[in-house]
């Protein structure tokens, strides 16, 4: 299997925990969070949503400055908009993975804040960290956010505690 198939193949993989995980999102809580130094419950969530983008972002083009305009962000009022976010942003996600060359994913792409460069790294890379391992990231901290609302939270890689 190529290698752009393989990444879109466990992207997909991943989106089915990852929407479990939204699905559960009450939107009543949007605006809860568990310290002060949290995100919202809604932000969170949102963010979760958002980050497939990353991987279109960093196919399509050589660097990106936080500084500058370019993502969209989630900003769903509900658990309607929360998954159609997800899902508008995951079949972007696929269709540009699956139609990327090796030697695309090969190209260097860089991540910067103005002249403070953040990340330098083989897009494939960049895609696997910024995108993959950062969703699983963050679906860890919905999880806990979620048990202390006293939500059950979905098995990702196997049941919960809430599933036994």
């Amino acid at each position: 299997m190529s290698l752009n198939n393989a990444m879109a193949a466990e992207l997909k993989h991943e989106a089915s925990n990852t929407r479990k995980i939204l699905s559960r999102v009450p939107e009543e809580h949007f605006d809860w969070k568990p310290h002060e130094k949290s995100m919202t419950l809604g932000k969170l969530a949102c963010h979760v949503a958002e980050l497939t983008q990353w991987a279109a972002l960093i196919i399509n083009v050589p660097e990106f400055d936080f500084l500058k305009p370019g993502l969209n962000r989630c900003n769903a009022a509900n658990q309607k908009e929360l998954l159609e976010n997800f899902e508008h942003n995951l079949e972007q996600a696929l269709a540009v993975l699956q139609n990327t060359s090796e030697e695309v994913l090969n190209e260097n792409w860089i991540l910067r804040r103005g002249d403070v460069v953040v990340v330098n790294l083989p897009k494939k890379v960049a895609i696997r960290s910024m995108v993959m391992n950062h969703i699983v990231h963050h679906r860890g901290q919905l999880s806990v956010y979620l048990r202390l609302l006293n939500i059950p939270v979905p098995g990702m890689y196997g049941p919960s505690a809430d599933e036994r």
